[in-house]
């Protein structure tokens, strides 16, 4: 009877945004040049996998939330071996990024922006690993549309508005000076909505990258061999030089060997079964896995009896999401550096269970601390004398918050935006991604044109606030990007992600729960209202959090709201409550494809 219900969408109400529908192929990403890239991939014979990688490099060049200094994190459902598999594209700490190193500079957490704020840059190898495994077309195919963008389009009113914006913290670093202030001395110095905007930088290391190939495919190589050599030449050759130069210079800690010893990784990803769906995320180094102990510990109640967006609804959401978040909080962190983390025991549903047992159903819990895992895989937990307490940061108050920044730009940080990617096709690839980082304000890297990455925020410098996350040389930070996939009968279902920081699962979540729990269609559900928590840790900034924070959209009834108060609710409401979502639905008794994106940004694609 559920299943009937997941293949059996509900008929769509009025949505501000249609629908896309497909039978062939659907490419979504957060630019509408970014989608026709990913279209062009498709006319020429690629496959979704090629639509992914062109999308990625379109909004790379756009800097929508991302660009090329950035991270890839990618899941793909590869019909070849009737699998998912993840793309683990996340840069590293450089040499000298110790906890001790920071601490050292007076700082409670690594930098927000600068050279000093960067991991190793992740996009192009990412998208150069999932195009030679993955896809068919060329690099210089997939390319061309971000080349042909880096040598001049006009720019929309988003970017150039955040240039303006942040132009006083741009004009610190000299290559971010040259590129974003074609008219010093003038009124304005920064471009104008529709102004052609130039990357030749940029386009030079696109270019060369094309030309890696081109050489190797003269000499003999194949297809996967010859884009390798074009990461080699990045990650290796010339490319490499001048960006480690250029962070040297000015003020970064990147080395030669930081880059040449840094790889793409394709990894297994974890998943969890929700009532006859099986849902993918990557592991640990991201904070996928909190959907899936979310969906674990909500598998135990009837949530469609409970009503959408009631108040005892928005209560359980709210209390699962905090227990979860307070073990992401505690035990996420990069796997391929020691401790290893629990990430079984996390994930098993008699440790669901036991957490289930802790919520209070008549008040908000502000105190949810982490839980402990470990019974639960077999093993004795190391860091009992650590569970509970908190690190005190310095100019922290006793509550972790910080008195000198405002809500706003708490909020800011805590919904810190990046952008996604979504490609189906008729042959079954299915791919969803979310790319991110070198956003706005990037320092760019020396004459590569590359925004660097700001990640390394994301580490912390004390093993009390998680021992598995703390900084160190070729280290990955734990991030909040987390791209979603779910399979029935092991063939796709649905392929989503969504824009922000760690509002990201909390919005993925409820999307699902939309789907697969209240009927709705995937463009109802896009545009659907969301609560969002800030009761666990932000992953950026200086970490802060606002217990019983909770935000609402302003059309949840006053009833509702007044019941939540009642419970212990400190609420505010807004126009929009989550980042935009973006998904495909693949209906498997049609056999074809039905898109979605939020009804809000700038969000969208193309479907044939």
């Amino acid at each position: 009877m559920f299943l009937m219900l997941i293949c059996l969408p509900a008929a769509a109400a009025e949505t501000i945004k249609p629908s896309l529908h497909g039978r062939h192929w659907v490419a979504i990403t957060g630019k509408p040049a970014g989608a026709t890239a990913g279209a062009r991939m498709f006319h020429q014979g690629g496959n979704a996998v090629d639509a992914a990688c062109a999308m990625l490099a379109v909004t790379c060049t756009m800097f929508d939330g991302v660009s090329w200094g950035g991270e890839t994190q990618a899941l793909i459902y590869d019909p070849r071996e009737n699998k998912v598999v993840g793309i683990n594209g996340l840069g590293v700490a450089p040499t000298g990024a110790t906890a001790d190193f920071f601490r050292q500079r007076q700082l409670d957490y690594p930098p927000s922006v600068g050279p000093l704020a960067a991991v190793t840059p992740g996009n192009p190898g990412g998208l150069m690993v999932m195009l030679a495994e993955y896809g068919r077309l060329s690099l210089a195919d997939v390319l061309r549309p971000a080349i042909e963008m880096a040598e001049g389009y006009p720019i929309e009113a988003e970017l150039a508005r955040s240039i303006e914006n942040n132009r006083d913290t741009l004009k610190q670093w000299p290559y971010s000076k040259q590129l974003f202030f074609p008219h010093l001395g003038q009124e304005r110095e920064t471009p104008r909505r529709g102004e052609i905007f130039r990357q030749l930088d940029l386009r030079d290391t696109l270019e060369k990258l094309v030309a890696a190939e081109s050489r190797a495919l003269r000499e003999g190589s194949n297809r996967k061999q010859a884009i390798r050599a074009a990461y080699e030449r990045f990650y290796r050759g010339d490319i490499a030089a001048e960006f480690v130069r250029s962070s040297q210079e000015q003020g970064g800690l990147h080395t030669l060997d930081d880059l040449a010893q840094w790889e793409v990784k394709i990894e297994e990803p974890v998943h969890t079964n929700y009532k006859g769906i099986d849902v993918y995320k990557l592991t640990c180094w991201t904070q996928g896995p909190v959907m899936l102990q979310g969906l674990n510990m909500l598998e135990q109640v009837n949530l469609k009896e409970m009503g959408y967006n009631s108040a005892r609804y928005i209560h359980t959401l709210y209390q699962v999401m905090n227990l979860a978040y307070a073990d992401r909080d505690f035990y996420y962190g990069d796997p391929f550096f020691p401790p290893e983390e629990p990430i079984r025991g996390l994930l098993s549903k008699e440790y669901a269970r036991h957490r289930f047992q802790e919520i209070d159903w008549k008040k908000n819990d502000t105190g949810v601390k982490p839980g402990d895992p470990y019974p639960f895989e077999g093993r004795e937990n190391p860091f009992t004398s650590l569970l509970g307490r908190t690190a005190k940061p310095l100019g922290f108050d006793p509550t972790g918050q910080v008195a000198s920044r405002s809500w706003e730009e708490f909020e800011a940080s805590f919904l810190a935006g990046t952008t996604s990617i979504q490609a189906v096709d008729k042959d079954g690839w299915a791919v969803s991604v979310t790319p991110s980082g070198g956003w706005i304000p990037a320092c760019i890297a020396g004459r590569t044109g590359i925004g660097m990455s700001q990640r390394m925020q994301s580490f912390v410098l004390d093993e009390q606030s998680n021992p598995f996350n703390v900084t160190a040389p070729g280290k990955r930070p734990r991030v909040t990007l987390t791209p979603a996939l779910a399979l029935q009968n092991d063939l796709p279902l649905l392929c989503f992600s969504v824009q922000g920081g760690d509002t990201q699962d909390q919005n993925l979540l409820q999307f699902f729960l939309n789907i697969v729990e209240f009927g709705m269609s995937v463009q109802e559900a896009c545009e659907a209202a969301n609560i969002t928590s800030y009761q666990m840790h932000s992953s950026f900034g200086h970490h802060e959090k606002k217990p019983g924070r909770l935000r609402v959209r302003r059309d949840v009834p006053e009833w509702v709201r007044n019941d939540l108060e009642k419970m212990g609710y400190k609420l505010d409401t807004a126009k929009k409550t989550s980042g935009p979502i973006t998904a495909i639905y693949l209906d498997q008794e049609q056999g074809s494809f039905e898109g979605g994106a939020s009804n809000y940004g700038e969000d969208y694609g193309i479907a044939w």
